[in-house]
């Protein structure tokens, strides 16, 4: 006798399906924040590269002349010249990063179009200054995108505040050139690897001409508001608007990283006042020519910022470095008043401190 069997339709039930598209999120939302670590981990490995190559300039340049290249140099003579304000710097170690045929563009000018060497005034319109090399930008930077002047690195001036944007001598490593030099390595007598020579500050290139900080600014920790006496009373900077920043109510300023050739304190240097990641501020000036600065360096890494050493070597340094009481007014000579952190910006200092 026949015998009919009965088969069952292959496929899934509704059920079946929504538990496996929920299993499936459940994955992407368990492995997502891992992938975006190892990519910010990568990131910052290439960041932390791009530092050690700077740092290796550095000690070549100091090397071939017997000095640091200093933060702001140039030309003051003519009727057309650069205002003294080259980030000389940058430009210095141009042909130890590969970029001799920059360095030479700059140094010989374009004399048929009346442009003399080392160039125009550095808020000019010239080809030269306006493709910063590749190796200025940190790939964590949102900022940092391919073109412009841009720069994610800036120079330290230590454990300084006042006067910073023309002083010659300043407590860290990179001030105004005196007699066409800056800091001779036997000048650092606090220890080359107890000083930092360089970090990082995220790039904020557009003004914000108002009375409110917005989300973004407030996020990346850039901002730089008018503030009396924040080069007397760091701590000022402190008093925070949307989570971050102070002002006055009347504008905030926001230039960091805005021009690799231009060596105002606020567009490339940093001093170790304020930890890592904190708010800035400053008083006295407009444009981004202000002379009193607290100006913490800043990053997209989680919990620091990179830092090359005058040794050459590149060290993570921590949000929770010691940084003393930023109500005290920054030493003029001698011990740091601001912890650990400071004391690693001062050259000369005197502490004996230790890299984290």
């Amino acid at each position: 006798m026949m015998k009919i069997r009965s088969y069952r339709q292959g496929g899934f039930t509704l059920v079946e399906l929504l538990v496996v598209i929920a299993i499936i999120g459940v994955m992407v939302g368990l492995l997502l924040p891992a992938v975006q670590a190892a990519r910010e981990a990568a990131r910052r490995m290439q960041c932390s590269n791009k530092l050690k190559q700077l740092g290796l300039a550095m000690h070549n340049y100091e090397s071939t002349y017997g000095f640091l290249p200093p933060r702001k140099s140039g030309t003051t003579t003519g009727t057309v010249h650069n205002s003294g304000r080259l980030t000389g710097s940058f430009i210095g170690i141009l042909p130890f990063i590969e970029e001799g045929p920059l360095y030479d563009r700059i140094a010989a000018g374009d004399t048929a179009n009346s442009i003399p060497p080392w160039g125009p005034s550095v808020w000019s319109g010239w080809a030269a200054w306006d493709n910063s090399p590749a190796a200025l930008r940190c790939p964590s930077d949102p900022a940092a995108v391919p073109g412009g002047r841009l720069n994610s690195y800036s120079f330290s001036v230590g454990d300084q505040a006042a006067g910073i944007r023309d002083a010659i001598q300043v407590r860290g490593l990179f001030g105004r050139q005196q007699n066409g030099r800056g800091v001779a390595f036997r000048e650092i007598t606090d220890g080359l690897s107890n000083t930092v020579m360089m970090s990082e500050r995220l790039i904020h290139p557009v003004d914000r001409n108002g009375t409110t900080v917005g989300a973004q600014e407030a996020e990346v920790v850039v901002n730089n508001a008018e503030v009396a006496d924040v080069h007397l009373t760091p701590s000022l900077c402190l008093q925070v608007v949307s989570g971050r920043f102070l002002h006055d109510g009347t504008l905030v300023y926001s230039r960091t990283g805005r021009s690799w050739n231009d060596a105002q304190a606020n567009r490339v240097a940093f001093n170790t006042i304020l930890g890592p990641n904190g708010p800035s501020c400053l008083n006295s000036g407009t444009s981004g020519d202000q002379s009193n600065l607290v100006i913490p360096p800043t990053s997209r890494h989680p919990g620091g910022v990179n830092a090359v050493v005058a040794d050459g070597s590149v060290r993570f340094i921590p949000d929770s470095i010691d940084a003393g009481d930023s109500n005290l007014q920054p030493a003029a000579s001698g011990l740091s008043r601001y912890g650990v952190w400071g004391a690693l910006g001062s050259k000369d200092g005197g502490e004996s401190v230790q890299m984290p």
